[in-house]
């Protein structure tokens, strides 16, 4: 410890006297006997400044080949490069962003934190509220040591002049993104990296619970001890089964210094350029930005209990849930005829399959809750395999409307799903209301997301609540049906149109088929969708020979031999095409699709946007949400619309909630929100908070918000 401390002592102090002999460099570029070892400038991350609007400005350095600047925190020597700006009365100037840096290894065993190549120190610069007309000079004094074998003092007076108008463009947008990439991260949930700090006479001990740190090869602690009194030796770091433990070697005279600031840093090696880093303050695991959270409307429980049931009925009217509604209305025909009591009996039954099915839902969701898990709405449908399953069901569903095969229900060894939800007992009513909930998800109701986020940030009796009222909402008009018996009586009397009937309610089931298909492929990107196609194929050939084979006159032996070649089928190609192929592909990154003139979601870009100032406007859309597809055709995508975001200047982001990006996930959750669609527009300028429209767009509503 004494010889750290020591060499620390003996590189500041030459440092400090060649700084304090060395004539002032106002220049752009650093020269050491002919060769420039630094070259300074400025860079603005906007074409134009205008009044009151925080903006973004760089000091660029870029060094030679194997010299190296150094960060706030320098280690064993080194100086921190300073800023000083020279800028007109009434702006402001916030702190420099300092990129993660290296741990660079100097002969004699010295550790210093630095940059080699390029590095961009970050200011957010605030004009004040009025400017004169003409463009605005920037000016600040840069200072800098830059170290190889030997260590050379440099500085400049960097200059910047930008226009000013009433509105901005984007400027070095590559340059800034990629180094707003590079800041470290307010430190993470407990669920995802829990920190605790112990001391051990003169060692700090870090102990970070983390598997995702336990997935990186390297892992380093870059200190930021708060004043010079405190020298920190060289930070250790040793792995078990659950994360890292981190030592820290300290010399101070404060018995009381039980925790120290600094960033933790990992990636696949050293130099990796996906390096991240999560910036730890003195107090472990306190959040160091500020999340948005969601406001509860004083409206009341009651009237969000209302929307839950006002939200339940319109899923009845979602085209996903169609085809299934119809067979219940189908079945209601067959049924005309008969007893009240049986229409009553399997109208309930319908009814309670889908009270079942919310009810177990709820109960999932509160059990997550408690568990300390995400919640949301629909997020089955962000699982490609759950979409194969119901494409599986909905498949099968058609072919036995079609009349490919039939089910009897007295061979009970032969039922299925599809015999629940194609017979005529109370058992099909009720899983063909389980059926109905369960497609009804993904096409979430205009007024349901708002009250089902409502009800996920209550308690849980609020949240069982909730989805009883949305279940009694779509519910509703099956027990009102069968209840009445005038109505039934106005229904078609039975005959033998209603063959017809039922095959021709195999065409929406194949719509339905299609969509989810478009899911997969959305998801999973074509060739998984080729492979899923192939199983269907052979799902097909196997219900045909269902049909054509196993009837009530088929022998056993020959009922026998077709069920075995059947499953082997099935079973076989599942392996295959499935459990080989389709789960060998990979993952589709919807995030990174272009979509015309949106810009595809990414947390930085999110944040370069912001910190410019400008104004944006994001979708949170899936493949899956039928609620987003209809808002995007009739309101987003129009001519007006597009033109009022283009004559305004506004930055259009969709974020794509496929596949459960985690991201995502948590700026949903940010604004109370369990699912999309979500639209949310940020003015421009920090200090102005989100605008969060209506789930349900219309024209209107977005020109008048805009």
């Amino acid at each position: 410890m004494n010889r750290m401390s020591t060499w620390r002592s003996l590189a500041i102090s030459l440092v400090a006297v060649v700084l304090a002999v060395s004539p002032a460099h106002v220049a752009s570029a650093q020269t050491y006997q002919g060769r420039e070892l630094v070259t300074a400038e400025l860079v603005a991350d906007t074409t134009t400044i205008v009044a009151g609007q925080p903006f973004t400005v760089g000091l660029l350095l870029r060094m030679a080949p194997h010299w190296h600047t150094y960060w706030k925190f320098p280690g064993d020597a080194g100086i921190a490069t300073e800023i000083k700006w020279n800028l007109p009365p009434g702006w402001q100037v916030g702190e420099i962003q300092w990129p993660t840096p290296l741990r660079l290894v100097e002969p004699g065993d010295i550790h210093v934190y630095g940059y080699h190549d390029e590095v961009l120190l970050m200011q957010q610069i605030t004009p004040p509220a009025s400017l004169p007309a003409g463009p605005v000079k920037l000016a600040a004094e840069a200072n800098w040591l830059v170290c190889e074998k030997i260590c050379i003092p440099g500085s400049a007076t960097v200059e910047l002049e930008v226009p000013t108008a009433g509105s901005g463009a984007p400027a070095n947008d590559e340059l800034f993104v990629r180094f707003r990439r590079a800041l470290p991260q307010p430190w993470p949930a407990d669920d995802v990296a829990a920190a605790t700090w112990s001391r051990a006479g003169s060692e700090l001990q870090l102990k970070v619970k983390s598997s995702a740190l336990a997935q990186h090869p390297v892992v380093e602690f870059h200190p930021l001890p708060p004043n010079e009194k405190i020298v920190v030796g060289h930070p250790s770091v040793q792995r078990d089964a659950e994360g890292v433990t981190i030592r820290v070697p300290v010399e101070t005279d404060d018995p009381k210094l039980t925790s120290l600031g600094g960033i933790v840093v990992f990636g696949h090696s050293a130099e990796a350029p996906d390096r991240n880093a999560w910036q730890l303050g003195t107090q472990p695991g306190t959040p160091s930005a500020p999340s948005i959270q969601p406001r509860v409307d004083s409206r009341g429980i009651m009237q969000f209990l209302l929307f839950g049931v006002i939200g339940g009925f319109i899923l009845n009217l979602m085209p996903c849930v169609l085809p299934v509604i119809s067979l219940k209305i189908f079945g209601f025909i067959q049924h005309a005829g008969h007893d009240r009591r049986r229409i009553f009996r399997s109208g309930l039954a319908f009814v309670a399959g889908i009270f079942v099915w919310f009810i177990a839902l709820a109960v999932l969701l509160i059990g997550i809750k408690s568990a300390g898990g995400e919640i949301g709405w629909a997020v089955q449908f962000t699982n490609p395999y759950f979409v194969l399953g119901m494409s599986v069901i909905v498949l099968v569903f058609a072919l036995n409307l079609f009349g490919v095969f039939e089910i009897t229900l007295p061979q009970r060894a032969n039922r299925g799903v599809m015999t629940w939800t194609s017979g005529e007992g109370n058992a099909a009513s009720f899983f063909q209301g389980v059926f109905a909930t369960i497609l009804g998800t993904s096409c979430t109701a205009p007024v349901l997301g708002t009250a089902v986020g409502f009800a996920l940030s209550q308690s849980s009796a609020v949240i069982l609540l909730m989805f009883l009222a949305i279940a009694a909402g779509m519910s509703a008009p099956y027990l009102l049906l069968s209840a009445q018996p005038a109505w039934v009586k106005l229904l078609p009397k039975p005959g033998a149109w209603m063959e017809r009937v039922k095959q021709l309610m195999g065409f929406p089931m194949l719509a339905t088929l299609v969509f989810l298909l478009y899911v997969l492929g959305e998801q999973r990107g074509l060739a998984a969708l080729i492979w899923v196609l192939c199983f269907l194929l052979v799902v097909s050939l196997a219900c045909w020979m269902k049909g054509a084979f196993i009837t009530p006159l088929a022998s056993a032996s020959t009922r026998a031999i077709v069920l075995a070649l059947m499953l082997l089928l099935v079973l076989g190609s599942g392996a295959y095409f499935i459990g080989g192929k389709f789960a060998a592909t990979k993952l589709e990154t919807t995030a990174t699709k272009a979509d015309g003139d949106w810009i595809p979601f990414t947390p930085e870009r999110l944040d370069a946007e912001l910190a410019r100032g400008a104004a944006v406007f994001i979708d949170f859309t899936a493949a899956w949400c039928v609620t987003c597809k209809f808002n995007k055709a009739t309101v987003l995508d129009t001519e007006a619309v597009r033109e009022a975001f283009a004559r305004r200047g506004i930055v259009k982001i969709k974020a794509d909630w496929t596949n459960a990006d985690p991201a995502i996930t948590k700026i949903l959750k940010q604004f109370g929100r369990p699912g999309v669609p979500l639209y949310v527009l940020y003015p421009a300028g920090n200090s102005v908070e989100p605008i969060v429209l209506p789930e349900l767009l219309t024209k209107n509503i977005v020109l008048e918000t805009l």
